[in-house]
This record gives structure tokens, C-alpha cells and sequence, in this order.
């Protein structure tokens, strides 16, 4: 596995070198994995490669001096602040399930669901059983591709697919502002569906989880 160790970008230049670390595994044909994890400053909200953003309230985010990005992966809105993102660039022939895209999520996430249970934290798969519309906010919708303690969403992930390798993102919430969620999303930010490491946790600071998930900890 090749890694890029934790560093912190603006959101345009995060999305930047994803993009040309997808970019290089495809033109160097890569048959191993590439491990990116990030941080976000100033404050970022990524919408998902589709999503429309009709909901944002642009004059509300320069005030607050956060910025805004599109993600090369689906989904909806993240507000990336008080967390470890990781990136994770992997050929689909390598994975067991590579083909299927829900079946890949699990293959990638895996690797969080062993990692995290060093902590003591059991970390399981999210999923859905009816649609959720208009809601913006990635973290108040669990499926399939996310990770969940004790049923309250911690990881959200989405992926891109390109010349035969996936690029997943990830977002795993260390601590979130309620109030300042609210006023991005127009929407009641419902904390039943949500958690952080600090509420599971506040012993656990940022540097553990990024040590956890180094290559010197990934077998």
C-alpha cells in the first residue's frame, strides 16, 4: 500500500490531488492500494459529483469564511471541519468484490471496521429502509457505504469509478457543531442519527485516529 501521510489543504486543493493520485494510478496501472488522510482549513462543504446546490446560502458561508467544493465522488453535502478525511485509490481487480460497487464499499471498509475495533469501538454497516429525499446532509442518511456505532452514522464514504480503479472517500466525524450544521443545511440536524469520536469517546483525541489508520497499523 502506498500512503500519503496526513496533512491539511484548502477543499479545491484536497480535491486536486485525489484527482491526479487517481489520475497516476490509472496511467501507471498501480496493483496496489494508495491511502490518502487530510484535514480541511478553512472549513469546506463538498457537494456530491451530482448534487444540485440550490440549498447553499453562499453569502451565509463567505461570512463565516468557509469555503465550497465539488467532489469527483457521489452523494450528498458534507461539511468537512472537525474530522480525518481519508482517500482510499484501489485497482477493482484487487478487491474480492470489485465489480459491485455495494459490495466494494464493504471490501474498503473493512479495513475501518478492524482498525476501529482496536479502540473499542464496533463499527457496523449502515442502511437505509425506505428513501430519504430532501435531505442535503450526507451524515442524516445511512446506507450501505457508510459505517455506524451503536445505529448513529460516524463514517460517511462515497466513490468514483475511472479506467477500471475506484476512488472512495471518506469522512469520519470527530466532532461537529450542531447549531453551525443547522444554519448550512436549513435543516434540523437530528443528533439520533449522528455521532462523533468525542461522544463515543472524548479520551480518543485526532492523532490517534490518524495513527490508527497509518500503513504502520494496516496489514
Amino acid at each position: 500500500m502506498k500512503f500519503i501521510p496526513y496533512e491539511v489543504n484548502t477543499g479545491s486543493k484536497n480535491m486536486q490531488l485525489d484527482s491526479q493520485l487517481l489520475d497516476f494510478a490509472i496511467a501507471k496501472e498501480l496493483k496496489e492500494p494508495i491511502l490518502r488522510l487530510y484535514g480541511w482549513s478553512p472549513a469546506c462543504v463538498s457537494l456530491g459529483r451530482n448534487q444540485k446546490d440550490d440549498f447553499i446560502d453562499y453569502a451565509l458561508l463567505h461570512k463565516k469564511k468557509i469555503d465550497a467544493i465539488r467532489r469527483i465522488t457521489g452523494g450528498r453535502a458534507i461539511f468537512h471541519d472537525d474530522e480525518i478525511t481519508y482517500s482510499y485509490i484501489t485497482p477493482a481487480e484487487i478487491l474480492p468484490h470489485g465489480e459491485n460497487v455495494n459490495s466494494s464499499y464493504k471490501d474498503i471498509s473493512q479495513i475501518l471496521i478492524d482498525r476501529f475495533s482496536k479502540l473499542g469501538i464496533e463499527l457496523e454497516f449502515g442502511g437505509t429502509k425506505k428513501s430519504v429525499h430532501n435531505v442535503d446532509y450526507c451524515m442524516l442518511v445511512s446506507t450501505g457505504a457508510d459505517l455506524c456505532y451503536k445505529g448513529k452514522k460516524l463514517i460517511g464514504s462515497a466513490q468514483f469509478r475511472k479506467g477500471g480503479y475506484i476512488l472512495q472517500h471518506g469522512s469520519i466525524l470527530y466532532d461537529y457543531n450542531k447549531e453551525l450544521l443547522n444554519e448550512i443545511f436549513h435543516e434540523d440536524i437530528n443528533t439520533d442519527c449522528i455521532t462523533s469520536i468525542k461522544e463515543i469517546n472524548p479520551e480518543i483525541s485526532r492523532e490517534d485516529i490518524i495513527n490508527l489508520l497509518s500503513p504502520v497499523n494496516i496489514s
